[in-house]
């Protein structure tokens, strides 16, 4: 238990004897009885801890603008940051935030944009993929599939719409795409 959270728990503790010795007399006199019930205490943080090592790369205009495009996509769709996170995480790996058209011989199959889609696949045709806006769509309608990809590791939400050869290497972008969020969310 980490000191913070032992302090936490401490004070609590101290707080409930406290309020034990000082109401416990008055509740026994008191003319009616008092139904005291146990209340659970949980302490949580508000995003789940990256898991792994963490991967950073310094963005160009092109990767901010796509970064935004990605943001942008997933409120249009109703879906909170969390989602966001997601689908940038998933672009930096699949792309390093790159709209990436057909690279020749170093190609993986038919993948093309920001996610690696693959129209052989049925993700769209290649000027859709290639399309910021259409490709986070696509990959958002494929999140919104997966049951409980809000409560699951990220890696495991990307992999699950990713099919990727490489599942844990989304992990490793967590906590970029979480700072790119907060950044630019409200912008």
């Amino acid at each position: 238990m980490n000191t913070i959270m032992r302090k936490s728990v401490l004070s609590i503790a101290g707080l409930a004897f406290a309020g034990g010795v000082f109401a416990g007399p008055i509740a026994a006199h008191a003319a009616t009885p008092v139904d005291a019930k146990p209340v659970a205490v949980a302490v949580q943080s508000a995003a789940p801890k990256p898991q792994g090592e963490q991967s950073r790369i310094g963005l160009n205009d092109e990767q901010t603008a796509n970064v935004k495009a990605i943001i942008a996509a997933t409120k249009k769709a109703g879906l909170p940051e969390r989602a966001a996170v997601i689908s940038i995480a998933t672009s930096l790996q699949e792309s390093k935030l790159e709209n990436l058209g057909h690279l020749g011989d170093r190609n993986d199959h038919d993948s093309l944009g920001l996610f690696q889609q693959r129209p052989s696949s049925g993700w769209g045709t290649p000027e859709q993929i290639t399309e910021p806006e259409y490709s986070t769509t696509a990959f958002l309608k494929g999140l919104k599939q997966v049951d409980g990809w809000q409560d699951m590791p990220l890696t495991d939400a990307a992999q699950t719409v990713q099919v990727s050869a490489y599942p844990d290497a989304y992990a490793q972008w967590e906590q970029q795409a979480t700072d790119l969020v907060g950044q630019y969310w409200n912008s």
